[in-house]
């Protein structure tokens, strides 16, 4: 009987990895630049994470008139102030921090399809 107590296997857990304080998701050190699909075609960029040193508001105009687009930055309650852009600026806004030193490109996660 105690055999069979000894080869029965631990459960695993697949979702552990996700679940862990350190993992990449939602850590704070990176910042994460996804996009939502609204209506249709139409679809926002939003961007998580920035350090709040930062002055959102300037970097959001500037995003705007670098790429012709609408934005706002929004309160959210758990992850704080979210700059969002009109269309698929996703490619645009992560050349656009790296070159303007606002973070380095290993610490950009882009989401999305």
């Amino acid at each position: 009987m105690s055999d069979l107590d000894l080869q029965v296997p631990a459960a695993f857990d697949p979702f552990a990895e996700a679940n862990a304080e350190n993992s990449g998701a939602g850590t704070k050190d990176y910042v994460h630049i996804r996009i939502q699909q609204r209506n249709g075609r139409k679809s926002l960029t939003t961007v998580q994470g920035l350090k709040k040193e930062f002055s959102y508001n300037k970097i959001l105009k500037d995003l705007k008139k670098e790429f012709c687009c609408n934005g706002t930055v929004v309160q959210d309650p758990e992850l704080g102030q979210v700059i969002q852009l009109q269309g698929d600026q996703r490619k645009n806004v992560s050349t656009f921090l790296v070159q303007a030193l606002i973070v380095k490109k290993e610490h950009i996660k882009i989401h999305g399809f």
